[in-house]
C-alpha cells in the first residue's frame, strides 16, 4: 500500500500557533522532510526518522519526500508559516508535474499555517486590514527587474505590502534598493512595520515613518510590512490599521 505526503506549515514559531491537524499529522508521520531550522523544531521519537536538508534544494526534498511515500511511508513536508506562501508546496507540485505518472497516485494533502505576515499583522494590529499583497524579495528565483516592477505596481494601486525574505547575508544591498524605490513613489511619513522572529522569545517589533527605514533593520527573521497611504498608527499606541473603507 502506498503512503502519503503532507506539505504542513509550522507557522511563524511558537508551538501554540501550530494548528492541532498539523500536529496531529506530525504525530502520525514516519518521516518528517524539510530545511534545517524547520525540521529542528519536530521533536525526536521512536519510529519517526527527521530528514534534514540545506536552503535551495527544495526540489531535491521534494522528489525524495515523493520516492519515499511512494515506498510506504507517511512523510510530512515542514514549511515555516504557511506552506503555499513561498514555501513548499509549489515546489512539491513542481516536482509532482515533472515527476514519474506513479506520483501523481499518491494522496497528497496541504495542511495550511499561520504565515509571517498575519501574525506580524496580528502582533501589531490591522495593517492588512483592507486590500494588501505580498511579495518576496530575494531574487533567487527571480530577477530584479520582476520584483521592481511588481513593488512599482503595487504602490501605483496604493496596496499594502508584505515583504518576505527581505535582506541576507548573500544580498545585502536588495532592500536598500526597495527602501530607495519606496522614497520614490511613497510620502515619507508612509508607515512601516518590521516585524522579527514573531511569536518566539527573540520578538521584535518596529513601526517607523519610511524617511526613517533603514536597511539594517531588517534581515531574513523579519516580514516587513508597508502600510498604504491610508494606514494609520492610533495616537498614543502602538498600533497600526489600515481603514476597511476607501474614500471615493
Amino acid at each position: 500500500m502506498s503512503g502519503r505526503v503532507v506539505v504542513a506549515g509550522l507557522g511563524p514559531g511558537a508551538d501554540a500557533l501550530i494548528t492541532p491537524e498539523v500536529s496531529a499529522a506530525l504525530a502520525d508521520a514516519t518521516d518528517i522532510v524539510g530545511y534545517i531550522p524547520y525540521v529542528r523544531r519536530v521533536a525526536p521519537r521512536p519510529g519517526l526518522t527527521l530528514h534534514a536538508s540545506d536552503n535551495r534544494v527544495e526540489l531535491d526534498r521534494a522528489r525524495r519526500a515523493l520516492e519515499m511515500a511512494q515506498a510506504g511511508a507517511r512523510v510530512v513536508v515542514v514549511s515555516s508559516g504557511d506552506p503555499g506562501v513561498f514555501a513548499m508546496a509549489s515546489a512539491l507540485f513542481e516536482a509532482l508535474e515533472d515527476g514519474p505518472e506513479t506520483w501523481r497516485g499518491l494522496d497528497i494533502r496541504v495542511l495550511p499555517g499561520i504565515t509571517a505576515m498575519l501574525a506580524a499583522s496580528a502582533r501589531a494590529g490591522a495593517p492588512l486590514g483592507h486590500d494588501f499583497c505580498a511579495i518576496n524579495l530575494s531574487d533567487n528565483l527571480k530577477p530584479w527587474a520582476v520584483i521592481e516592477k511588481r513593488l512599482r505596481l503595487a504602490v501605483e494601486a496604493d496596496f499594502a505590502m508584505a515583504f518576505y525574505n527581505p535582506r541576507s547575508l548573500a544580498r545585502p544591498e536588495g532592500f536598500g534598493r526597495v527602501l530607495e524605490l519606496l522614497r520614490e513613489t511613497c510620502e515619507p511619513a508612509r508607515l512601516i512595520l518590521f516585524a522579527r522572529a514573531v511569536s518566539t522569545l527573540e520578538e521584535a517589533l518596529n513601526i517607523v515613518p519610511l524617511s526613517e527605514a533603514r536597511p539594517e533593520m531588517a534581515d531574513m527573521r523579519t516580514v516587513v510590512i508597508v502600510g498604504s497611504s491610508l494606514t494609520r498608527q492610533i495616537p498614543g499606541t502602538e498600533l497600526i490599521y489600515t481603514p476597511r473603507g476607501v474614500p471615493e
